[in-house]
């Protein structure tokens, strides 16, 4: 059976089976066919043919075939793969030197009665290929299509906490897709699918391993394993890196020490990294987290943390691939702020740092709470090149029961001002290397991807991931416009639909801080695990693991003094930002106890006191969620039967556990404010030991 026939034999499988429950799998590359008649002739006209050139790479071999396969579905019909452009009405790859377009930018046109993607590269044509295909899904007209677009952040990744025994830290979605103990030899279908997935929104680079590396990844064994993955990634031009264990010269190498300055542990690294590039000859470089929370690092042996980052850089030599090397770490001090000591160790190394190495930030200074102020070292660090880091499993938010659409939170981050170089030295301007002049940029997302069927638990959580590669593309996208997109390509093309789901997304975020942590409280859920509300936990190994090192709750007031009369941590910031952040009378609410320690009483700029604030801020984020499985329900009609009823099953989930953070937050802090609740709100049924109970379930071994 020649392709092609295979190819309709799969179409018509696909429309025989249209009354069958949408599992999820197919992500926003589903496919589906037009259901306009004469816009499905309109885009069957343009589409009579692929040209793909006689000789094409592998690259632009996949693009051809990304094509047809999502032409075979969106018109019903097979569209030839040909060697060269035969006439009018086709779609023609190339690849044509444009500096404009940079590496992997691309543009679709209409040309001589032909619709042609060029990219500079053959990366570039991939990614224009696929950008003509969400063009199509989402109902835009063909005549005379215009799309250019080059990517603003050159690094893009996905970084996987997935361990070698298939455990997922922080996963909520199934275990590791990665099957260790399989490969090399048996290749799952679903390494493509996955490599297909995040081609087609942008993504260039994946670390497979956990950031708690182990050091088995670096022995021939396993280089043999990752070597296997990199050559599914390489025709979606996606390269691969690894998380590396600092203390690997000791477990593996036979080393008395790992000392970064150490002769033998420097011909050791540069050894490990031939042999690396000799197995996988485009891998993309190290990613490192050291001395911290117990990871050894070079701090171990008196040196810095660009000591470190150095050497590796060093043991890259002329390879062409890079050092990520994270700035989250922090020390357990009872007495001090951790808000401040990243940028109390890596600031100082600004201008230290080899020309292959970034400095990977998280976004904001605690550890992806629902809402952060962006972290002090954007902008305080202009030496050096950040990758920003966020978190896409939802390790604080909900995990996979509560749907939480994380663009807003993301572009919180990117679009913050850090005053670094004047007004507009955006957190962006800062990522993507144009306020400094940085050669290199990235940025990574920690990946909610798992074995479950649909990837990633909660079916709205592929939004995550999809809005993500998208503003890592481009952070200019808006996070209602990606919405929408997402919608439209995954669940219902219906206006009406569109809209209403459109809207519940882009509230959720909102929604889920105020019933958790509303004006800038953080860190208040349960201990380990991270699930629940656990506001008054007191005793953990680490004094800042606790919550009450973080609110600060007492009889006068709630909220972390970071003022120059408390810990100043707000001195770490641009005094503009200062200004904006540093008086509570007008610091904005979502931040006012990130900041200022308020009393109970106190009128904000509201209109309310503290305590009243806080309550209703509670009560109507619980409400909020009714609202939301209201608006779901709307789109019943629109929306595949058993995917709808997943999602409607969660948001009951997400409603009871909204008034289980509720209760038990306002519960506990009364106990410290001493005042009843504002007379609208009807008190909660269950008293606070009853809640702590529930809570101390979730802890039990």
């Amino acid at each position: 059976m020649s392709f092609r026939s295979l190819l309709l034999l799969l179409v018509l499988c696909t429309f025989a089976q249209r009354g069958l429950a949408d599992d999820g799998y197919r992500l926003w590359l589903k496919y589906e066919l037009v259901r306009d008649a004469s816009q499905r002739k309109a885009y069957q006209k343009q589409a009579k043919f692929i040209a793909v050139p006689t000789g094409a790479s592998p690259i632009l071999q996949t693009a051809g075939r990304e094509l047809q396969q999502g032409l075979l579905g969106l018109l019903g019909q097979s569209v030839p793969v040909m060697g060269e452009s035969k006439g009018k009405g086709g779609i023609v790859l190339s690849v044509a030197a444009n500096p404009e377009l940079g590496e992997e930018g691309y543009r679709v046109s209409t040309q001589g009665g032909n619709v042609v993607v060029t990219g500079a590269t053959d990366k570039g044509a991939l990614y224009g290929a696929f950008a003509l295909l969400r063009h199509l899904q989402i109902g835009q007209s063909i005549a005379n299509v215009n799309l250019t677009s080059k990517p603003r952040i050159e690094y893009r990744l996905l970084n996987h906490w997935d361990n070698p025994n298939g455990t997922v830290e922080r996963g909520y979605a199934g275990s590791s897709i990665w099957k260790w103990q399989e490969l090399p030899d048996v290749i799952d279908p679903r390494y493509r699918d996955y490599a297909r997935a995040n081609a087609s929104i942008g993504i260039n680079g994946v670390v497979f391993n956990n950031v708690n590396a182990s050091a088995r990844f670096l022995t021939a064994e396993y280089l043999q394993k990752v070597a296997a993955l990199a050559n599914v990634m390489r025709p979606y031009g996606i390269r691969v890196y690894m998380s590396v264990l600092w203390a690997a010269p000791k477990v593996i190498g036979g080393l008395q020490t790992s000392d970064p300055l150490d002769p033998q542990v420097r011909r050791w690294w540069t050894a490990k990294t031939d042999e690396i590039y000799k197995v996988i000859p485009d891998f993309g470089g190290f990613l490192v987290k050291a001395n911290s929370e117990g990871e050894p690092g070079p701090q171990d042996y008196g040196r810095n943390h660009a000591d470190g980052a150095n050497m590796l850089a060093e043991a890259l030599g002329q390879h062409d691939g890079i050092v990520m090397w994270r700035a989250f770490v922090y020390k357990a001090n009872s007495n001090g702020d951790r808000f401040k000591e990243a940028f109390q160790e890596f600031q100082p190394l600004d201008g230290k740092f080899a020309k292959k190495v970034l400095v990977q930030v998280k976004n904001g200074p605690i550890d992806f709470q629902a809402r952060e102020p962006f972290h002090p070292l954007f902008g305080a660090m202009p030496k050096t090149p950040l990758v920003l880091e966020v978190q896409l499993t939802q390790e604080y938010l909900g995990f996979a029961t509560h749907l939480v659409y994380l663009a807003p939170l993301i572009k919180e981050c990117l679009e913050a001002d850090t005053y670094a170089k004047g007004p507009g030295s955006t957190v962006a301007k800062v990522v993507d290397g144009t306020i400094d002049n940085h050669a290199i940029s990235g940025i990574a997302g920690v990946a909610n991807i798992g074995s479950d069927r649909n990837w990633t638990g909660h079916p709205v959580g592929q939004a995550n991931w999809y809005s993500y590669g998208r503003l890592a593309w481009d952070h200019t996208l808006t996070s209602q416009a990606l919405a929408e997109e997402w919608t439209k390509m995954t669940l219902t093309q219906e206006p009406k639909a569109v809209s209403t789901i459109t809207d519940l997304l882009t509230k959720s975020r909102d929604i889920y801080v105020r019933y958790t942590t509303p004006l800038g409280l953080h860190h208040i859920m349960g201990q380990s695990i991270h699930y629940g509300p656990e506001p008054w936990l007191e005793k953990s190994a680490r004094p800042d693991w606790t919550s009450i090192y973080y609110h600060k709750a007492d009889a006068v007031g709630l909220g972390f003094n970071r003022t120059a009369t408390g810990s100043n941590a707000l001195g770490l910031y641009a005094p503009q930002v200062q200004k904006q952040w540093g008086d509570p009378a007008t610091c904005p609410p979502d931040y006012l106890l990130w900041f200022h320690h308020v009393p109970w009483t106190q009128t904000l700029n509201t209109g309310q006191t503290l305590w009243n604030e806080l309550a209703t801020r509670y009560y109507t984020g619980a409400d909020s969620v009714q609202w939301m499985q209201q608006q779901w329900a709307q789109v019943q009609p629109n929306v595949d039967a058993e995917l709808h009823a997943d999602v409607a099953s969660r948001l009951r989930i997400q409603q009871r556990e909204a008034i289980w953070w509720r209760d038990a937050c306002v519960l506990y802090f009364q106990t410290y404010s001493k005042q009843p609740l504002p007379p609208t709100l009807t008190p909660p049924t269950r008293p606070l030991a009853e809640i702590k109970q529930l809570v101390d379930i979730y802890q039990l071994r």
